[in-house]
């Protein structure tokens, strides 16, 4: 596909990147050239037929020139979390066989040269950032070389029959990419991602999010999950669409104003965050603009599940007015005034968060797929959202529900199993079918995700419970970032709490609370009481034995080096149940 969008769509831009401060755009006929000159680079620097290629980077060009290279010489790239810890890389590192691996700077080059004695295969490390690594021993320079000199090793190279050879070789059932799972129960394990299953994964999200090659993408979450991986390689490649690198993750905001994507994938964490920051300014703001947002919120809620098509001439102009007084400033701040579509997706999100966005007039859908469907398999139809579910299969998906419920998915889209995992791999697929280990129910003709099979509870009393239903419920309070239920064999339901710091912080600001830091803003009373009352929000919207009775507040941030999240900020239950017993068991005492 990418020798095919150089040919048909040479001096069209592929890619823009920014560097410090200056959008700069290459075209399909340079993404091609770049990429075919670091693979053949890769092959002069000892890459087997088949090797394998490791990225730890952040989403930077560099990235997909690697991929996009190392695929045009038969490799396998492997993505590694730059945030992930070194004994986690070397964990990947070592597991994937990766024999060369690109790292973005100084800091990520070290977890490497630390891991060095678990890594017998790795030969080279290729740095894109050189600041910093004449500090290196002699030992560790040999190893190392820049991304701009394999590149040249490349251009030099002229073996351009590497990659005809490499090309005429290749199959549909060739593995193009591993990508290892978060880990949220145990080690993570490198699903093997064939070109079939991207071939088999593209028509169904183009023809449900109504993508073509006018598509703009800020690419932004990690490469090394299948959800960016779907949205910056995937999809472009097959659309010749437009994809966006910012200058860093921490930079979002403002490169979302600038480049006004008319597509744009957050995570749940990405729109709580965006919910409370709009929650801080309506907080901030005068008495007379408050009552204006709250007046147009409560005036178009009705409207937020209702498809533009069916609005009456009275509801288009409540909209419009409403628009043009509060919402296309608002959309303005978080950069989405241009969005035609946006999707919230890996990981549950709580209804209310779904609702205030579409409330405002940004057209969000919740979509569903996981690493071992390549991607989104799932997702509402523009015209027909209803708020709590993940829509309807996408083209292509058989599915059905197997024991307890669970859903089950076969398609081209399924992976072809874990890398050196066999048993993994048989308990995951069976029959052809995808095991997903997530428990679903319709609702209304859509889908709703009830939980992870392994993750629901039963209380002393031997009722069922869905504890992601409780925790979103509570979650949808810009005041609680993550809550975390304990109910598995207890006599009531109780839950771990961690503020939202920044939230509550200008909350407790502004009511001229002191505090230095994040233990001493959890122990005020007033913090304790604003928690206190958000639960009691939340449980008046669940069912009786599904409420919150005792709450204990989190002293610190859960942290990806304590083994309390993974690499995408997924919660590990285990660890914490372990970490935080005494408070736990308080709870019940």
């Amino acid at each position: 596909m990418l020798c095919e969008r150089a040919r048909t769509d040479a001096r069209r831009v592929a890619i823009r990147q920014k560097d410090f401060g200056i959008w700069q755009p290459f075209t399909w006929a340079q993404y091609h050239q770049r990429a075919a000159q670091f693979g053949l680079g890769l092959i002069q620097l000892g890459l087997s037929e088949g090797g394998h290629v490791g990225v730890i980077s952040e989403n930077r060009i560099e990235w997909v020139l690697t991929q996009m290279g190392v695929g045009l010489v038969g490799g396998v790239t492997v993505g590694v979390y730059p945030t992930s810890p070194t004994s986690e890389v070397a964990y990947v590192v070592g597991h994937a066989d990766i024999e060369i691996i690109v790292c973005e700077d100084q800091e990520q080059t070290d977890k490497i040269l630390a891991a060095l004695p678990e890594l017998p295969r790795l030969r080279k490390i290729v740095v894109i950032e050189t600041k910093g690594l004449r500090s290196h021993d002699e030992a560790a320079r040999r190893l190392i070389t820049t991304f701009a000199e394999v590149e040249a090793l490349g251009a030099r190279d002229g073996e351009r029959a590497h990659i005809e050879q490499a090309m005429s070789r290749q199959s549909l059932d060739d593995i193009g990419l591993m990508i290892y799972t978060s880990g949220s129960t145990g080690k993570p394990k490198g699903a093997m991602i064939s070109y079939r299953n991207i071939r088999g994964v593209v028509p169904g999200i183009v023809e449900r999010l109504q993508l073509d090659g006018e598509t703009t993408h800020l690419s932004y979450l990690p490469l090394c999950h299948v959800a960016e991986q779907m949205l910056t390689t995937f999809v472009p490649l097959y659309l010749g669409s437009q994809v966006n690198f910012g200058e860093s993750i921490r930079t979002v905001q403002e490169d979302l104003r600038e480049v006004a994507p008319t597509m744009f994938l957050g995570v749940p964490r990405i729109w709580e965050k965006m919910h409370a920051a709009i929650s801080i300014k309506v907080q901030e703001t005068g008495k007379l603009r408050r009552a204006l947002f709250e007046r147009a919120c409560a005036a178009c809620r009705p409207l937020a599940e209702k498809p533009r098509a069916q609005w009456t001439a009275g509801e288009r102009l409540r909209y419009a007015t409403s628009y043009w007084l509060v919402f296309r400033a608002l959309q303005n701040f978080i950069g989405l005034r241009q969005a035609r579509v946006a999707l919230t997706g890996a990981a549950p999100i709580p209804p209310e968060v779904v609702r205030f966005f579409r409330v405002l007039g940004v057209p969000l859908v919740e979509v569903y797929g996981l690493t071992e469907s390549t991607g989104m398999v799932t997702g509402h139809r523009q015209d027909q959202v209803l708020v709590g579910t993940v829509g309807v299969p996408t083209q292509g998906v058989e599915w059905r529900l197997g024991e307890a419920d669970e859903f089950q998915i076969k398609g081209d889209m399924v992976f072809v199993g874990y890398y050196k995992n066999p048993e993994a791999t048989r308990q995951s697929i069976q029959d052809g079918w995808l095991h997903t280990g997530d428990v679903v129910r319709d609702e209304q003709g859509q889908l709703k995700i009830v939980d992870r099979l392994k993750d629901i509870m039963i209380t002393a009393g031997g009722k069922n419970l869905t504890p992601s239903e409780i925790e979103n419920t509570m979650k949808a309070s810009p005041y609680i970032k993550e809550c975390i239920i304990v109910a598995e064999g207890r006599k009531f339901v109780a839950a771990l709490v961690q503020i939202d710091y920044e939230t509550v912080g200008k909350w407790a600001e502004a009511r001229r609370i002191p505090f230095t830091h994040f233990r001493s803003l959890v122990e005020t009373p007033e913090v304790i009481e604003l928690i206190d009352t958000e639960i009691r929000q939340g449980n008046a919207r669940l069912a009786q034995v599904a409420q919150i009775r005792k709450f204990h507040l989190l002293t610190k941030e859960l942290d990806h080096d304590d083994g309390e999240v993974t690499a995408t900020m997924k919660v590990r239950r285990s660890s914490i149940y372990t970490s935080y017993a005494p408070e736990i068991d308080a709870l019940y005492h």
